[in-house]
C-alpha cells in the first residue's frame, strides 16, 4: 500500500468513515490503480488498532460506491477508474463538514477554521 492510513480517535468522525474517505480518496486521485490489491480486513484492523469489522464496514461502503471490489480468494482490489480531483476534494470536505457540525459548529466557524487550516 502506498499510503498511510490512520485513525484519529479524538475525531468524532466514525473510524470507519475516517478508514472509507482515506481510501476513497487515495483511489479517486490515482493512488492506487485499478487491480491493485488492498490489504485484507484483518491485516488493515491489526495496522490501525481497530476491530476487523470497522475495516469490514469501511470496505462495504466503498463496495457499495464501486470503488472497490471483494472476491473469494482473490481478495479486494480497487475496481474504479480514478475520480476528477473535484470530485476527490468534495468527498474530502463533506467528511469534514459533516465532523465539524457533529460537534455544534457553525458555518462561519466552519469557515474560520479551515482558513486558519490553510493559513499555517
Amino acid at each position: 500500500m502506498s499510503i498511510v492510513l490512520t485513525v484519529d480517535g479524538n475525531d468524532p468522525t466514525p473510524p470507519y468513515e475516517q478508514i472509507r474517505a482515506q481510501l476513497a480518496g487515495a483511489i479517486g486521485s490515482g493512488v492506487f490503480a485499478m487491480g491493485e490489491r488492498l490489504p485484507t480486513v484483518r491485516q488493515l484492523a491489526n495496522d490501525l488498532g481497530v476491530a476487523p469489522g470497522t475495516v469490514a464496514r469501511a470496505y462495504r461502503e466503498l463496495e457499495q460506491q464501486q470503488l472497490i471490489a471483494s472476491r473469494r480468494g482473490s481478495g479486494t482490489r480497487v475496481s474504479a477508474p480514478p475520480r476528477a480531483r473535484d470530485d476527490v476534494l468534495a468527498d474530502v470536505a463533506a467528511v469534514y463538514v459533516g465532523s465539524c457540525r457533529e460537534v455544534g459548529a457553525s458555518d462561519a466557524e466552519i469557515r474560520a477554521a479551515l482558513d486558519a487550516a490553510l493559513a499555517r
